[in-house]
């Protein structure tokens, strides 16, 4: 039982067992109130995973299972609205929901945050009706990327003509490159309107890229002027994504999202509070980087699950082991659990950056505007480093259960490809870290800092403030060479400097983000009661940032900050933290506090999962039927 959900009381600090005060640790001091509601949702039946048929369901079948299951979260909510407006209950909404259903997840996320919480956000005082969205009598979609332009958004060439004759707006797409490209916006689930990202012209002039409020679909068709085709299937996701566009489609000027990037006013004229189309684009999608934080979610969320899976099934799988040995469970071997030990220090990771940034962002939004942006400059960091850590997590866990983990009914599949998704989505991690390696390199050149020594050269492998050290000098070495090779290319142009820079720089933002990591470690450790829960967590934070520091093992040499000594200390020094992690795997996969239901539905989690592939008809039953009562023959 955990007892941070199942008991009548929470537990408190040192009370319970250090698997609960390990829930807390990965789910955040008030993990009943945020995380409760979607952990007992998942375990509830609409959300189990049905008997489909052994050739699996279709791609048409899994989309209308998660739009029965959007309609069962909706309706279980008290108000619509309420994680529209919350970014803690967008993120637990992703972090429970995508390793059950990851289209689920995907249509829930565009309906709640990127639809919903754009309405909610622009124009508070301008009576809309969002009955129908909140109600689900409409589904929410946001159609923003075209086919020419994805990460580069603001140059979308859709446009919104003010018409002051009709005092509305006529949606055009002009050629094939501005077709919007990937929303959910066929009829299936429903009847949809969205969000439409259009450049917006008023009197001949382009004020910026704003969001209008379109009809898109009825029931079973698009409405007229409205072109919705599908597009190929796309790896792993059900979703019903499609190229849309608009021949002349009016609509009122009530269906533009305004604010103080700007709006038309009753006389028909523009005004703007804020200077410049770039910084207009932005504000009227920020709800993208709420979504990078339910990225973020969707990623820890699969992680875990996928690991849980993979933890027990190497329990209960027996091999030989050995011509006089009894079979062993497999996972009883180095080569077997030393993976899981690293993934569980990884996941462990993702779990507590996660929580980081969430707090960084929440506390941010009542600061100067400085301090924003480093907080959406870190959202946009661990969006990327999470979603690329927990693919790398769900591919080991994967292999570790064999052929059983290609199979559908064993719940890996679609977590493997799902998590690709998350990777582009929201702005493809490629694009966004280097957007952050180039200010965080501008930070370092403007502001340079003396560089401190790591350490004395007797250090100790296992002391968290000596690796911490060594952390940060990573991140220093890895953007000192990027300025370096900045500054020999002083005449070239801008892309020419960004290029010679750009390597090392990116290498620089991955070494960031393990920093900040290994500090949110910290911090939860600092939070902790001496005691098992802060054992175990420090063997976890130890071995994450031992594995790094060995990565970079010969940069830290070169640079005087390791001894040859303390290299060829590595591998012993990981060796024994992978043996003390390895130990508590299933007690720490117990922490991530799986409803059983969830768990049970997925064939290898269970000892007896050979029974999934029973045949009543094969020889053992039908001979045993054949026999006489008593064994007589």
């Amino acid at each position: 039982m955990n007892t941070v959900f199942d008991s009548a009381e929470p537990s408190g600090p040192g009370t319970g067992p250090a698997a609960d005060l390990l829930t807390t640790v990965l789910l955040g001091p008030d993990a009943r109130r945020e995380h409760g509601f979607w952990r007992r949702l998942v375990a509830t039946e609409p959300f189990r995973r049905p008997a489909w048929p052994p050739c699996g369901p279709t791609p048409d079948e899994r989309l209308a299972l998660a739009h029965a299951r959007l309609r069962a979260l909706n309706n279980a909510l008290d108000s619509a609205a309420r994680p529209a407006a919350d970014p803690r209950a967008l993120a637990a909404l992703h972090e429970w929901i995508a390793p059950v259903d990851p289209a689920l997840a995907t249509v829930a996320g565009i309906h709640y945050n990127l639809f919903l919480g754009s309405l909610l956000d622009h124009d508070p005082d301008t009576p809309r009706d969002l009955s129908d969205f909140l109600r689900l009598r409409r589904i929410g979609t946001f159609l923003c990327t075209e086919v020419a332009h994805g990460n580069d958004a603001a140059a979308v060439e859709t446009t919104a003509t003010y018409d002051p004759g009709r005092d509305g707006f006529v949606l055009h797409t002009p050629h094939c490159g501005a077709q919007k490209f990937m929303p959910n916006t066929s009829p299936a689930g429903g009847p949809k309107s969205g969000l439409v990202a259009a450049r917006l012209i008023v009197d001949g002039a382009d004020q910026g890229v704003f969001l209008l409020l379109v009809p898109l679909t009825d029931a079973s068709r698009a409405l007229p002027g409205v072109r919705v085709r599908r597009l190929p299937a796309r790896m792993g996701s059900p979703v019903d994504h499609c190229l849309t566009s608009f021949d002349q489609v009016f609509v009122d000027r009530g269906a533009l999202l305004g604010g103080a990037q700007g709006r038309v006013g009753d006389d028909g004229v523009f005004r703007s509070d804020t200077e410049g189309r770039r910084r207009r684009f932005l504000a009227s999608i920020r709800r993208v980087t709420t979504g990078r934080i339910c990225m973020s979610a969707s990623a820890v969320g699969s992680a875990r699950a996928t690991l849980a899976v993979a933890v027990r099934y190497g329990g209960h799988r027996f091999v030989s082991g050995g011509r006089t040995s009894p079979p062993v469970p497999v996972v009883a071997y180095r080569s077997h659990h030393g993976p899981l030990a690293e993934a569980m220090a990884t996941v462990f990771a993702m779990s507590l950056l996660h929580r980081r940034v969430l707090d960084r962002w929440e506390e941010a939004a009542a600061r100067p505007p400085a301090e924003r942006e480093a907080a959406e400059r870190l959202v946009d960091i661990a969006k990327g480093w999470i979603t690329w850590q927990a693919r790398s997590v769900i591919v080991e866990c994967r292999e570790r259960c064999g052929a059983q983990g290609l199979l559908e009914n064993n719940g890996m599949t679609e977590l493997v490809t799902g998590i690709e998704g998350a990777i582009t989505a929201e702005g493809d991690n490629l694009a966004i870290h280097s957007r952050a390696a180039a200010q965080l390199l501008f930070d370092a050149a403007r502001d340079p800092q003396e560089e401190p020594a790591a350490g004395p050269p007797d250090a100790d492998l296992t002391d968290l403030r000596f690796l911490g050290r060594l952390l940060d000098q990573v991140e220093r070495l890895w953007f000192a060479r990027a300025s370096a090779r900045m500054a020999r290319v002083p005449d070239g142009g801008t892309l020419e400097r960004w290029n010679a820079a750009s390597g090392p720089a990116l290498r620089g933002v991955e070494a960031h983000a393990y920093r900040q990591a290994a500090l949110a470690y910290d911090s939860a450790l600092a939070a902790l009661p001496d005691g098992e829960a802060r054992e175990r967590l420090g063997e976890l934070a130890r071995l994450f940032a031992l594995r790094w520091v060995a990565r970079n093992s010969g940069d830290l040499l070169a640079a005087g900050h390791l001894t040859a000594g303390q290299v060829d200390g590595l591998t012993d020094a990981t060796e024994q933290l992978v043996a003390a992690v390895s130990g508590r795997l299933p007690e720490l996969a117990e922490s991530f506090a799986l409803p059983r239901e969830l768990l049970a539905d997925w064939p290898i989690t269970g000892a007896r999962y050979a029974d999934a592939y029973d045949d009543p008809g094969a020889s053992w039953h039908t001979a045993a039927a054949r026999e006489p009562a008593g064994g007589a023959r």
